[in-house]
């Protein structure tokens, strides 16, 4: 690999320096992974399969992370560049002609699922403040959860020039979350509590349909072992730094969410935590009482809009940077006059996220991963087979072992979690992509791009 250009050299412009180690990648997947997900999820994931067996999702969910990881980690060390998934998808399907639908689509994507998920987070927040304030109605939980997203929202409308430290409080204090429930499930643990139904694995459709649902749930809390990626330009040797750091990120935080979730149901019969709203909260006041129960409360509602902020802030940024390129919709490139922030797509992400707390967590869970999968984690996998078959005799910096394995292994989880997700999340994804490829066809039509003119009359 040539050395990185750092200024303007022979005509060229600047370039950014790849100063991002295996240590430092693997750090910012792990943050990016690391969430609330966890201190929500329990009670649905236990739902999904009525027992303590509903921890093999965790299981499942980290194979298909880790192949899937394999996959990201072969694309962005072929391709290192900022842009991860866009840029994977746009060359591998062709940047003239396919490859600019399916770019477009992964933009749309992004400004759909984005605030179903950040608006999951919300949910969340309002959830566990009942706790805290047990007279909240269900409709002023939705306010309260719409009013967090508007709060962020306004937070993030300024320039703000870094939020490298609050990223790394932010894990750090989820970190300190996870092994204090850890310690307690390790000193409190009763061990009838982990006791597993004696039909739970009758392979019937049910055992099926709840085995995908915990699949989900848990590739819900996996999301994120792909930052690396984006941050392409900005990595050494890539590859050999992405792929560890995928890999290493995936292992220790399903080690830690899996601990965590097991500790959880050790401590607190899973028939009560599944009914929990506040299920860490419930945990802690049975160990230690009130207090500290009142204390690991609003220990998460900080977590959660730190969250918040954090994904609202880095979910304004893509389809501005898109749209500066010109390959989105161009109101996303607006800047604010004096801050020289992306104002319109701040704005976006922000009301958006508030409009989507009017769908309950587990709508928004299964909407915001059912669209993902169809969109993204399907077409990022097509993309790298394309490549593969196209510069199958150029030189490949790293090839995941035994391919095509884990490539079939991702692609079966997540066509096993778009069967087992339900008929109208199905179709609420299929719709999405329709309504994204009208979109694609309009804007084009407007440009003049494909497939109204040819690409070779570009």
């Amino acid at each position: 690999m040539s050395a990185p250009r750092t200024g303007m050299t022979d005509g060229l412009p600047p370039r950014l320096e790849r100063r991002l180690g295996v240590g430092a990648a693997t750090v910012a997947n792990v943050l990016a992974m690391i969430g609330v997900g966890p201190f929500i999820t329990i009670p649905l994931l236990l739902q999904s399969m009525q027992g303590p067996q509903a921890m093999l999702g965790w299981v499942i969910g980290a194979v298909i992370a880790i192949c899937d990881g394999m996959v990201w980690a072969e694309l962005g060390a072929a391709l290192p560049e900022s842009g991860g998934g866009y840029h994977y998808v746009q060359q591998g399907y062709g940047p003239a002609r396919l490859g600019r639908l399916m770019s477009f689509l992964y933009l749309w994507q992004v400004v759909i699922v984005s605030p179903l998920i950040l608006a999951s987070g919300a949910v969340g927040f309002s959830g566990y403040a009942q706790y805290l304030y047990p007279g909240l109605t269900h409709a002023c939980s939705m306010l309260l959860a719409a009013g967090v997203c508007l709060l962020a929202m306004l937070l993030i409308y300024r320039r703000i020039d870094t939020v490298g430290r609050l990223g790394v409080a932010f894990g750090l204090v989820i970190l300190a979350a996870g092994l204090w429930i850890i310690a307690d499930g390790a000193l409190h643990a009763r061990a009838g509590n982990l006791s597993i139904p004696p039909d739970a694995f009758r392979l019937s459709s049910t055992f099926w349909v709840g085995l995908g649902g915990a699949t989900l749930y848990a590739t819900y809390d996996y999301t994120g072992y792909q930052t690396v990626c984006w941050l392409g330009a900005e990595v050494s040797t890539p590859h050999v730094t992405i792929p560890r750091s995928i890999t290493v990120a995936i292992v220790l935080v399903a080690l830690l969410y899996l601990a965590m979730n097991i500790s959880i149901i050790a401590v607190m019969p899973w028939q009560e935590a599944m009914h929990s709203k506040f299920v860490v909260s419930d945990l802690i006041r049975r160990v230690h009482g009130p207090r500290f129960a009142a204390l690991m409360t609003v220990l998460i509602l900080v977590i959660t809009f730190a969250g918040l902020f954090a994904g609202m802030l880095g979910a304004s940024r893509v389809p501005y940077a898109a749209a500066a390129g010109g390959h989105f919709f161009s109101r996303f490139a607006r800047l604010h006059p004096t801050g020289r922030f992306p104002s319109f797509s701040v704005l976006y992400v922000g009301v958006a996220s508030a409009v989507c707390c009017l769908l309950s967590l587990d709508e928004l869970i299964r909407a915001g991963t059912v669209i993902s999968v169809i969109i993204q984690s399907l077409t990022v996998l097509g993309a790298l087979a394309i490549l593969r078959r196209r510069r199958h005799r150029t030189h490949w910096p790293f090839r995941m072992w035994l391919y095509p394995l884990p490539l079939l292994v991702a692609m079966g989880g997540w066509v096993f979690i778009l069967g087992t997700s339900g008929t109208s999340y199905l179709l609420i994804g299929l719709a999405v992509v329709l309504i994204g490829i009208a979109a694609y066809l309009w804007q084009a039509k407007q440009k003049s791009a494909w497939p109204w003119v040819s690409a070779a009359a570009q």
